[in-house]
């Protein structure tokens, strides 16, 4: 059994991309410059753009922060986009979600450039990615599918099970498996809430990826000798014995789950780090195709 080290696959990216921004900063070019809007003061938000600011430090990128109060109206919200947008110094942004109530997440993310898009969720990426054109890929998708190829995990052919079917994970990576590419050509299964026959499905997955943010809901017993392991989610579970009252779990039960497959990531220090990884690397592709294109 192989745990995939989502930390250090990461690092490895990192430092080649920090090694291609210097190549720039030597050509005489200025750094590629990521901002962050942060709605609020959701703990959970502010950590994940604390992570993504020293991410870019590693990298060589600018960074910065832009808070607005949880008050902020849509139309504030939607006034800061236009500015990013025509920003010829930002190369790429993103909108860190979940956002307050009286804004629309969809709304917001129509609003984004395309071609600033960095989280890849806007509708012309997704489009583009759905029938396999060039573009800017989710994050955690494309993670994902790094981490398959970096420990050489074969997907051609095998039946990978998706369980979830958010917009950010579920769907576009079940589309990203299922095209004709490498790592891909996979036939894949999406489940999801309204799936009668899960645990039937999931014994059948050469690759289960989980994505649905329920503490160690896939079990032993729905994993079939061999398979591939791919959690995504993490949630926070009371433990009294953690210095914070609480650690960190997937949606796998780990300890079980490992003894039974052929890789699997763990919670945390998989999938995580390559969301961020992801990301960095689809703020270098976004500068090096606005470029191409002046």
């Amino acid at each position: 059994m192989v745990v995939i080290d989502g930390k250090k696959v990461a690092a490895e990216i990192r430092k080649k991309i920090s090694a291609e921004v210097d190549k720039m900063i030597l050509r005489g070019e200025r750094r590629p410059h990521l901002a962050a809007v942060l709605v609020g003061d959701n703990p959970a938000s502010q950590t994940y753009v604390r992570n993504k600011v020293r991410a870019c430090d590693e990298c060589g990128f600018s960074s910065t922060v832009v808070r607005m109060k949880a008050d902020v109206s849509e139309d504030e919200l939607l006034e800061k986009i236009t500015e990013l947008n025509a920003n010829p110094e930002v190369d790429g942004y993103i909108v860190q979600l979940p956002l307050p109530p009286q804004i629309c997440e969809q709304r917001v993310i129509e609003a984004i450039d395309y071609r600033k898009d960095v989280d890849g969720f806007h509708p012309m990426n997704v489009g583009r990615m759905s029938i396999g054109l060039p573009g800017i890929k989710p994050a955690t998708p494309q993670g994902i599918l790094m981490l398959l190829e970096r420990y050489g995990v074969e997907t051609q052919g095998k039946h990978c099970v998706v369980i979830g079917r958010s917009n950010i994970v579920g769907r576009p990576v079940a589309t990203l498996l299922v095209q004709k590419a490498l790592p891909g050509n996979c036939t894949v299964t999406i489940c999801h809430s309204a799936t009668s026959n899960l645990k039937e499905i999931t014994r059948l997955a050469d690759i289960l990826i989980v994505a649905i943010g329920v503490p160690h809901f896939v079990t032993a017993d729905m994993v079939k000798d061999g398979a591939v392991i791919i959690d995504v989610g993490i949630s926070r579970v009371e433990d009294g014995d953690a210095p914070r009252g609480y650690s960190l779990a997937g949606d796998v039960d780990f300890e079980n789950v490992k003894e039974k497959c052929s890789h699997i990531t763990p919670v945390p220090g998989g999938v995580g780090p390559m969301t961020i990884a992801s990301l960095m690397t689809n703020l270098l592709k976004l500068r090096q195709m606005n470029d191409n294109q002046k």
